[in-house]
């Protein structure tokens, strides 16, 4: 039975990679497919967000999902607010370098998201690294800088505005399992609150940058119902790809999910190479899968960290707890173990369980 329960689970989890990278690919061609006809990021970001909303709000009540999340105004204005402005602006400016340079470059240079996540990390939240993790960016680096250099449709603007979206990534990824740990919110519900949130904060942006120009473009918009029906399929698509994404994490530990995610931008790289067929030189492809492969070293050096800060605290916590249980003695009526009585024991018993909690929970803050 419990082999059959964990034959179902590996099943699950493969449907759910298999159509996270189907999705994600298809999402993108369709979307510099639409940017290279219907050059507007902005309009491409609202119809996304929303997607999020007009779609999360009956699918996740109809899914069960938990609704009522006792979240202060205070704690709502410190991170909620800013996680919203975080999302729509990386998703405006992702959306630029799809449009500006080729898909397989853009998805490139966001292989650059451990740099950013241990550069934030460390002014944010202090958080220190291994020397591995510092040596797993060196790939990383030089392989986004050699295809940067060997890029046939290299744009400044567009290397520009995936580097600062991917920034704004990390910076969600970090911020996200702050308010998942500190509110207890469903992760699928979390996405509808940001998405309603970005959108409301948009808005007003969409209408006076990109409402007047789209509008007034009617030879690419009224007359030609395929860019609408790609702005539609492009919308339920992100919609799709961010509810998988989210399903995966839960599903996996974080190592799997990095591994996956690393798997799916190979997968998004290859099929826009084979389905736009950009150009690229040899040196070009070496450089991107130096990223990758950069990547999966990080993520490799970041389960190898958490695991030895466990065990340089973990057994030395036990072995010191089983040396105060190891020989009960009775005095007076009074019952002592290795000195200690049982209120005593019990405080040291309580007091290594909240050890051992605050260090799993540390290790599973960032999400690498």
């Amino acid at each position: 039975m419990a082999h059959s329960k964990r034959s179902r689970e590996i099943c699950n989890v493969l449907f759910l990679c298999v159509a996270w990278y189907i999705v994600s690919s298809t999402n993108n061609v369709i979307g510099k497919t639409v940017l290279n006809e219907f050059p507007y990021p902005l309009t491409m970001t609202m119809v996304q967000l929303l997607s999020i909303t007009i779609l999360s709000g009956p699918l996740f009540n109809l899914w069960g999902i938990r609704k009522y999340v006792d979240i202060s105004w205070n704690y709502y204005w410190k991170l909620i607010v800013p996680l919203a402005f975080g999302k729509f602006m990386a998703s405006v400016l992702s959306h630029v370098s799809i449009w500006k340079v080729p898909v397989s470059y853009a998805h490139t240079v966001k292989a650059t998201m451990p740099l950013f996540t241990v550069i934030l990390s460390r002014l944010i939240m202090g958080e220190k690294q291994t020397l591995k993790v510092y040596i797993s960016l060196i790939p990383i680096i030089g392989g986004v800088a050699i295809a940067t250099l060997t890029e046939i449709s290299f744009n400044m603007v567009g290397l520009v505005c995936a580097l600062i979206s991917t920034a704004g990534f990390s910076l969600q990824h970090i911020f996200s399992k702050k308010v998942l740990k500190d509110t207890k919110v469903h992760h699928l519900r979390l996405l509808h609150i940001l998405g309603r949130l970005a959108l409301i904060m948009f808005l007003p942006i969409w209408l006076y940058a990109d409402f007047l120009n789209v509008i007034q473009d009617k030879a690419k918009t009224y007359q030609n119902y395929r860019i609408i029906i790609l702005l539609f399929l492009d919308g339920v698509l992100n919609f799709l790809q961010n509810v998988i994404a989210f399903s995966v994490l839960h599903m996996v530990t974080p190592l799997t999910y990095a591994v996956a995610n690393c798997s799916k931008r190979i997968f998004v790289i290859g099929m826009s190479l084979f389905i736009l067929g950009n150009p690229v030189t040899s040196m070009n492809v070496l450089g991107m899968f130096m990223a990758i492969f950069g990547m999966l070293y990080y993520n490799k050096a970041k389960y190898d960290q958490r695991q030895e800060e466990k065990e340089s605290i973990l057994p030395y916590a036990h072995d010191w707890q089983q040396d105060k249980i190891a020989y009960p003695i009775t005095q007076n009526g009074t019952k002592y173990t290795n000195g200690l009585s049982n209120g005593e024991l019990n405080n040291l018993n309580n007091n290594f369980s909240y050890n051992s909690r605050t260090i799993r929970s540390k290790g599973n803050l960032l999400l690498s």
